[in-house]
């Protein structure tokens, strides 16, 4: 959801390493396309094009898909469902470096260097925004781990009420 609102996902059943992915609108099925196509995840070059298909399809009532269709409309994480959200001005490609937001005070750098190298990345750098601790930038050794950082860590529950805004940066450290 880094580039918009997941509304369903349906894994294909004979061929399970492709999914179809309904998106809110167009826009951000083509945001999606054009930052993720031919981006590395789980050691694979990923593919994303445009489907022919309008929507994706719920499984009829009764049929079992193996849990192989998921419906998303209502998730709590999407971060575009506010027309003219900050959200909508930071969208950026993907980069080794991630802007963190949310950061409760009484969470260090070292809690977040450790969290973060614990998604089996290296931590490269870190540096909390100068005025506000509740926000940070943190580098991963590659893209591939700030990818992999970021679907782990999205909405990390960091105690005190306060879970982690993790998206890429257009800035480095």
């Amino acid at each position: 959801g880094v580039y918009g609102d997941v509304q369903r996902v349906k894994i294909l059943y004979n061929k399970k390493d492709s999914a179809l992915i309904q998106m809110a609108d167009g826009n951000q099925s083509q945001l999606a396309m054009n930052h993720l196509n031919g981006q590395k995840m789980y050691g694979k070059i990923i593919r994303v094009t445009l489907s022919k298909h309008q929507t994706v399809q719920l499984p009829r009532e009764g049929l079992d898909d193996q849990g192989l269709t998921k419906d998303f409309g209502n998730s709590p994480l999407h971060r575009f469902k506010k027309p003219g959200s900050k959200n909508f001005q930071n969208i950026f490609p993907p980069s080794a470096t991630l802007h963190l937001s949310n950061i409760p005070p009484s969470v260090a750098e070292e809690d977040l260097r450790t969290l973060f190298a614990n998604t089996g990345g290296t931590v490269k750098a870190f540096k909390f925004f100068q005025r506000d601790h509740k926000m940070a930038l943190l580098q991963m050794a590659t893209v591939e781990e700030a990818i992999q950082a970021l679907i782990d860590l999205h909405n990390y529950n960091l105690g005190e009420n306060h879970h982690l805004r993790v998206s890429f940066s257009k800035s480095t450290i």
